[in-house]
């Protein structure tokens, strides 16, 4: 079981905290960061490690706990944030991201974080493994479950549909793909630049379960994920959500993708993210 078990009043204000990190680290970044994808995830990120996964940072060798696999790999200063506020990694290590010999670089590295399943980045091979995840605990009668988050602009990468193709085959009810949809890539509007929709019919299209939510309502995505049963194929929750959300003046803007905040972006952030 999960050793927070947060209520979503709890996990809303963990959220704002995880944001508030998210904001220090990408600043004190000598390479830059992700902010806007960083910043899309949080609410499932938090909802994931504070109340739905069974797995706890004294059990990272545990064969029975659930997998956690950040495909959108570009996006990991969010998971390392969340990451330290579970105690998986100590908090001063966020200052040390993208720094020389950090043990917190610009994507997951499995051998340099705690807490890291696999090391991702390259789009599109995190679905692929964690297929393979969810099919040797189908095999060996394991009870854990794989999670999974991918970008939308991630799934223009075939791999995505061919492992999807093996997941259904296989049966594995096992596997929660959660597609954070916010709608933008690097370059633009991921409608614009190579059309997924209707993504729901698609995963359908290829035997899978489908539901979505509010990816950054925190109560949507909670009910969500906890309403997950097996149907004997793999499930899909597509979560809509905005790019940098949390920010108002980073939301719902492409260039933030691929962006840091820098001296008043970082104080009128962290004013929008205070508690009071």
């Amino acid at each position: 079981m999960n050793p927070f078990s947060l209520s979503v009043d709890e996990l809303v204000r963990k959220a704002r905290a995880v944001r508030r990190r998210i904001v220090l680290l990408n600043a004190n970044s000598p390479a830059g960061g992700h902010t806007g994808a960083d910043l899309s995830q949080v609410e499932l990120l938090t909802a994931l490690y504070f109340r739905v996964l069974n797995c706890a940072p004294d059990r990272l060798n545990d064969e029975q706990r659930d997998i956690y696999i950040q495909s959108k790999g570009h996006a990991v200063g969010s998971y390392y944030c969340v990451l330290a506020e579970a105690g998986y990694i100590p908090e001063a290590w966020l200052a040390t991201y993208q720094h020389a010999d950090s043990h917190l670089p610009g994507h997951p590295v499995r051998h340099k974080t705690p807490g890291i399943e696999l090391n991702t980045g390259a789009l599109g091979h995190g679905l692929p493994v964690a297929v393979g995840l969810a099919l040797a605990a189908k095999r060996s009668g394991s009870a854990r479950r794989v999670f999974v988050i991918t970008g939308d602009g991630e799934l223009a990468e075939g791999s995505n549909w061919e492992a999807a193709l093996v997941a259904a085959h296989y049966g594995l009810d096992n596997l929660i793909i959660i597609n954070d949809q916010n709608g933008l890539q690097l370059a633009g509007p991921t409608r614009e630049i190579m059309n997924t929709d209707p993504l729901d019919a698609k995963w359908r299209a290829f035997g899978m379960a489908v539901c979505d939510c509010n990816g950054n309502d925190m109560a949507d995505v909670v009910r969500t994920l906890e309403q997950l049963t097996p149907q004997g194929k793999p499930q899909v929750v597509i979560a809509h959500t905005t790019k940098g959300a949390g920010i108002s003046f980073i939301a719902g803007k492409a260039e933030w993708h691929h962006r840091v905040p820098k001296g008043e972006e970082v104080t009128l952030a962290l004013e929008e993210l205070s508690d009071e």
